[in-house]
């Protein structure tokens, strides 16, 4: 019989090899909480299990990190940035929606999971999660990413671009605690944009 043989970690530097490990691990982290072992994240990450632990002090250290990522507003803040800005602002902002779905979703699961599971730590490894600094920090930077949506129709708004942001971002932050009666991102653009009544009624 064929011997299988492990491949190599592919020659990257530490931080990109953690980023790898980290990208692998969020899955297993959302689905089995504290309960995921190096041994699994390393299956996912085609690497051998002591790779992980030339980059991470142990898991503890990994999970810290699968928390950074899942709350870091980066990957949200480029998609919202990569939205073309010549599209009309009902689609732009349904974009920015989705986008901040997703990264509300996986961060939901992330924290979610461990809480569940008894353990919970921050990006700095505090207990809890992230600290209240870090959430204002994140929140700044998708505000700001937001009203550049609005920017182009400056001139035709009720309110700043920053100040519209703002409520766009509480309504649409608002709309997972809604249930069944949830809101699709196209049905809230459509809400915030025009109100509750029908032009004409």
């Amino acid at each position: 019989m064929a011997e299988t043989t492990r491949r190599r970690a592919p020659g990257m530097s530490a931080e990109e090899r953690r980023a790898m490990i980290v990208a692998a691990a969020i899955p297993l982290v959302a689905e089995y909480g504290a309960a995921v072992t190096t041994k699994q994240v390393a299956r996912a990450a085609g690497i051998g299990e002591a790779t992980i632990f030339r980059v991470f002090a142990d898991k503890d250290e990994l999970l810290g990190a699968c928390v950074a990522e899942a709350v870091a507003p980066e990957h949200a803040v480029r998609e919202i940035a990569s939205i073309p800005i010549d599209q009309p602002l009902e689609q732009r902002l349904a974009d920015a929606a989705e986008a901040l779905s997703a990264h509300l979703e996986r961060m939901g699961a992330v924290l979610g999971s461990l809480h569940a599971s008894g353990h919970l730590r921050g990006p700095r490894g505090d207990q809890d999660g992230p600290r209240n600094d870090d959430r204002a920090e994140s929140m700044r930077q998708i505000r700001e990413a937001v009203a550049e949506l609005f920017e182009p129709e400056r001139q035709s708004l009720r309110l700043p671009p920053p100040k519209l942001a703002a409520v766009f971002l509480g309504v649409l932050f608002a709309r997972p605690r809604m249930g069944a009666e949830s809101l699709e991102p196209a049905e809230l653009v459509e809400l915030f944009l025009r109100g509750a009544v029908v032009e004409g009624e």
